[in-house]
Parts: structure tokens; C-alpha cells; sequence
């Protein structure tokens, strides 16, 4: 909670802006996405991406793109500080859909996912921390719910492309679409029609079994969220 006073609100002079800047490179890791933003593009209407620093925010306003989402669900670090600032700066909408990266995802996370995606104003950038895990699931979503994909086109956003890893917990997010494959698209099931009806998040959860290997990848190593 601390740490939610301490930067979810507005930028105050030069030291505010130098702690933010500082916070978000070390402690939250933005320095190595000044080396690597992740940035994809999904369709002519989203991309995807890491965390994106504000000099990249501006990139982004000047190329047309009118919405951030952000999935991190937290505000916590500079990096929020930062984006808010630039977001107002430069005209665009700041969105936050709240998605987890090591659980089943609920039913009212796939209802608000549908929600945002309805009333986004496009071109958008969907984004997360490293622009791995959590952006590829929702691009995932994005493409079943709005663009129509099947699963076995849509679910390459998921991928080592974008260092999404499947075998640590992080591939919960696989299996939610492997289930929706099998027990929904495979009998003609929409995807928001099967979530109502059949899914269930702590039947994923029970069934799913990571890998210790990966998991010490994940968090140990590469540091995700």
C-alpha cells in the first residue's frame, strides 16, 4: 500500500521526476526495455509490447496510436508515474485491464476483456511488464473475441517469440485455451458462450502442472511478474 501512495499520483518538480525515472529503470528493470521494448504489431489496429518508457510513448502518439492498456494491475513503481504523465501529455487514453499471469483467469476477467476491447478507441497498445506473458494472452483474446482467429491462429501470441514461456506458470495461460479448444471451438462453443457455461477456473488450477525448471527461469532470472 505504501507503495501505491508513493506513486500513484502526479509528478511534483525535478525530484519527483528523477526518483520515477530511477525507480523505473532499476527497480522495476525498464533499463533492459530501453534495450528491448518487445513491441509487435497484432493487427493494423493493436500492437503489444512491454512496459513502455515515455520517450516510446511519444514514438507512439506521433504513429497514431490513441489508447494504452495496461495490464500490469498495479501502481507501483515509476513506471506508472511516467505513463500516466506522458499519456495525458500526448492525448491518449491510459486503460488498465487487470490480468494475472500465474492463475486461471477468471470469468470476469474474460467479461472485462470484452468490455475494454468494445470501447477502446484504436489504434491501441496493449502492453505489460516485459511484453511476454500477459500481452500475448490478451492479444490472444483480442483476436478470438474481436477479430474472430481460431485458437490455433490467435494462441501464436503466445510464444518464445515474444519469451512467453509455457512450462512454468506462466503456461496457465496456454491451458486456459487448450481447454477452450477442446471443450469449445471443437463443438461450434464461442469463446465468452463457453466461459459462461462450462469453464472453470479452479478445475484449470487444480489440472495444471508447471515446471520447477521454468518457474526458476521466470522469476529468478528473467524477473517476470
Amino acid at each position: 500500500m505504501a507503495r501505491v501512495v508513493r506513486w500513484d499520483r502526479p509528478i511534483r518538480g525535478t525530484r519527483d521526476r528523477i526518483a520515477a525515472w530511477v525507480n523505473m529503470l532499476f527497480v522495476d528493470h525498464g533499463v533492459f526495455r530501453l534495450i528491448n521494448s518487445n513491441r509487435h504489431l497484432v493487427t493494423d489496429k493493436v500492437w503489444r509490447s512491454a512496459q513502455p518508457a515515455p520517450h516510446q510513448l511519444a514514438r507512439l502518439a506521433r504513429a497514431g496510436v490513441r489508447t494504452i492498456v495496461n495490464l500490469r494491475g498495479q501502481r507501483e513503481h515509476g513506471s506508472w508515474q511516467l505513463q500516466r504523465e506522458a499519456c495525458d501529455r500526448h492525448g491518449m487514453d491510459l486503460v488498465e485491464l487487470t490480468i494475472r499471469s500465474r492463475a486461471a483467469p477468471s470469468v470476469g476477467t474474460i467479461r472485462e476483456a470484452k468490455k475494454v476491447f468494445d470501447g477502446l478507441r484504436y489504434p491501441a497498445l496493449i502492453h505489460c511488464k516485459s511484453g511476454a506473458d500477459r500481452a500475448g494472452f490478451a492479444a490472444t483474446l483480442y483476436l478470438i473475441l474481436q477479430e474472430g482467429a481460431s485458437v490455433a491462429d490467435a494462441r501464436k501470441q503466445l510464444s518464445l517469440r515474444y519469451g512467453h514461456i509455457r512450462f512454468g506458470k506462466t503456461g496457465i495461460l496456454d491451458a486456459f485455451f487448450d481447454q477452450y479448444q477442446s471443450e469449445g471451438e471443437a463443438v461450434g462453443m464461442p469463446l465468452l458462450e463457453w466461459v459462461e457455461q462450462k469453464y472453470s477456473p479452479e478445475k484449470l488450477e487444480r489440472d495444471f502442472r508447471p515446471y520447477a525448471l521454468a518457474d526458476l527461469l521466470l522469476d529468478k532470472v528473467l524477473r517476470r511478474e
